[in-house]
């Protein structure tokens, strides 16, 4: 099972809510600040842009080793740094589901709270 944040929009966004899965993220591990601006997180982005670059800094294996341990983080916590972005902008933590895929995560949430249903476009 998996662990699904269903996250609600500051009043009067045009957007609906979005539903985020827990744990590494592919995504942030391979690609790093450019996962993290594709999911407009600028400033987290930036962080993670100006500490690789400083790592590349770093001579011989022991830059290596750090630039592969700051993506194995990423990985861990890309997902974090998205809530945390959309914190910052508003957005508010609405529910946690439990479940092993988008869509039976979806189906078990409409099942506990029908008003969420309703906000979904």
């Amino acid at each position: 099972m998996r662990s699904w944040t269903l996250h609600l929009p500051p009043e009067g966004a045009a957007k609906g809510p979005v539903l985020l899965r827990e744990g590494f993220s592919w995504g942030a591990f391979l690609f790093g600040p450019f996962w993290l601006w594709w999911h407009r997180c600028w400033l987290a982005g930036l962080a993670a842009f100006l500490l690789l670059v400083a790592l590349n800094f770093v001579p011989g294996s022991m830059g290596l080793a750090l630039v592969l341990a700051a993506h194995i983080l990423l990985g861990l916590h890309g997902r974090d740094l998205r809530r945390w972005t959309m914190e910052r902008r508003g957005w508010r933590l609405s529910h946690v589901v439990l479940a092993k895929d988008e869509e039976s995560a979806l189906a078990r949430l409409f099942r506990k709270a029908p008003a969420v249903a309703a906000l979904w476009r």
